[in-house]
């Protein structure tokens, strides 16, 4: 009896130390995986978990510059681990990536810094005075620590040239600057203008998320751009326009009430006379457009306002006719 109870005491036990020696060699020291970084410097115990606490601020390697990403060997992080004395599993990793966090001015924001300090430097009105920046897109990287807006300073503007030069920076003030990019740009009038905010494809209605409005530099921009996108709901499109396209009324035209041929009835109203009769219209119009048709009795042709879906005005009371049209009876 006392055999039997012996043997699995002895099997729990052996297994118990089994798991503890597992842990204890899972809680070594480990590498990493990919990590971001928030300093210049990486430590110990940034590339290496489990990592002796009163090493784990020894500094082992710099970081990538702020916002970039770079790469360390496996066998680089265990050499340099090895001469401060720790022995450190890879995981079976080969490298691991490095990402410096960072906050990204991009030029948007630059813009309005060197737009407010013009404002407050040369009293140009930052609504309608854009910014074309020299060269690529730039972008300030800063320490994601870094709050507050952006700040442009030391500003240099030559009003015939419209050229801009100006600092731009981030810091707790002017004289502790810690990220500052130097840019050069020129000074552009903006003015609004209506903008499709994706294809436009002939003959389909135009509805009102269609389009935005815009401000664009002023001599980019015809002397036909359509400036309002209010009138534009619901005509219909002329040729095709891609998006972001400056649009231009001759761009649309008022949806079609008449068409040519149709059948169409016709008001005629006089001091003390209204009558309604059928005429065949020889042109299509939209609302307010002038359209001849033809009395199919008389056979005579009219002059005619459209006023509605298959109506039209004839007569002395059909307001912006022609001048013969108000002589003319069916």
């Amino acid at each position: 009896m006392t055999t039997v109870l012996t043997r699995p005491l002895v099997s729990l036990a052996t297994v118990a130390a089994l798991l503890s020696a597992g842990a204890a060699f899972a809680a070594g020291p480990m590498l990493r995986g990919d990590i971001t970084a928030s300093a210049d410097t990486l430590t110990v115990g940034d590339l290496i978990e489990n990592a002796p606490p009163a090493l784990a601020d020894a500094p082992l390697f710099r970081a990538p510059a702020l916002g970039a990403t770079g790469t360390i060997q496996t066998r680089r992080i265990q050499a340099a681990a090895e001469a401060l004395g720790i022995a450190i599993q890879s995981g079976g990793r080969v490298q691991i990536l490095v990402t410096r966090a960072a906050r990204r001015i991009g030029p948007d924001e630059i813009e309005a810094a060197i737009r407010k300090r013009l404002a407050a430097e040369h009293g140009l009105d930052p609504a309608s005075t854009g910014i074309v920046l020299d060269g690529p897109a730039p972008v300030l990287a800063a320490p994601p620590t870094l709050t507050g807006e952006a700040i442009a300073s030391e500003i240099a503007f030559d009003r015939r040239t419209r050229r801009v030069f100006a600092s731009v920076w981030l810091g707790p003030s002017p004289a502790e600057r810690r990220a500052q990019i130097r840019i050069g740009g020129s000074v552009v009038d903006l003015i609004e203008v209506a903008v499709a905010t994706r294809p436009l494809e002939r003959g389909q209605e135009l509805k009102a998320g269609d389009i935005t409005i815009e401000r664009r530099p002023r001599d980019t921009i015809g002397a036909d751009a359509q400036h309002d996108g209010g009138p534009l709901a619901g005509r219909i499109v002329r040729r095709t326009a891609a998006a972001g396209t400056v649009l231009r009324p001759a761009d649309f035209a008022k949806p079609e009430l008449v068409g040519r041929g149709d059948v169409v009835t016709a008001v005629y109203e006089a001091p003390g006379v209204a009558l309604a009769l059928r005429v065949r219209a020889t042109e299509s119009g939209s609302l307010g457009e002038t359209i001849a048709v033809v009395n199919p009795h008389s056979k005579k042709t009219l002059q005619a306002i459209v006023t509605g879906p298959g109506r039209v005005s004839v007569g002395p009371a059909a307001p912006g006719r022609v001048a013969s049209a108000a002589r003319t009876t069916p």
